[in-house]
């Protein structure tokens, strides 16, 4: 299993591999070292974050946000401009066209587990077993306790 997080020590992004077989994640940047709590991995499942204490963690696509969002951007605009020349087959297309890319990039991406308290994402066959997908409710929480923190 595979684990990407943010050192809350000096905030620089992390990757560790087989964090099944470590008692610790140690950051590349500043070495600190986050201990693996015994109970948090059992049989390739989370039971809960190991790099802070949250046990509610989410199922995702394991896909830069910001791509598709600039994706669909790019798509809305060449449409609109071919909308504007009034090429209408043109902006048909374009939309589906946008549309089929989205559906490609959805089926070929995997799923993997996120922390709703620090964002650290897992990977790895079995990983997103025995956990819901994204739940707003449970996002505003984790959103709030950390404005009321800063």
């Amino acid at each position: 299993m595979q684990i990407t997080y943010r050192c809350p020590e000096c905030g620089r992004d992390n990757r560790a591999d087989d964090i099944e077989q470590r008692d610790a994640l140690v950051c590349s940047g500043c070495g600190h070292a986050i201990a693996i709590p015994p109970q948090a991995i059992e049989a390739s499942h989370v039971r809960r974050c190991v790099v802070c204490p949250s046990h509610e963690l989410f199922v995702r696509k394991d896909f830069p946000q910001r791509l598709g969002v600039g994706i669909v951007v790019v798509g809305l605009a060449a449409s609109c401009v071919a909308w504007g020349f009034a090429y209408r087959f043109w902006t048909y297309g374009i939309l589906f066209a946008t549309a089929a890319i989205d559906a490609v990039l959805y089926l070929v991406f995997t799923d993997c587990l996120t922390c709703y308290r620090c964002g650290a994402r897992y990977r790895g066959p079995g990983v997103t077993q025995r956990h819901e997908p994204f739940n707003l409710e449970t996002h505003e929480k984790h959103r709030q306790m950390t404005a009321r923190s800063s």
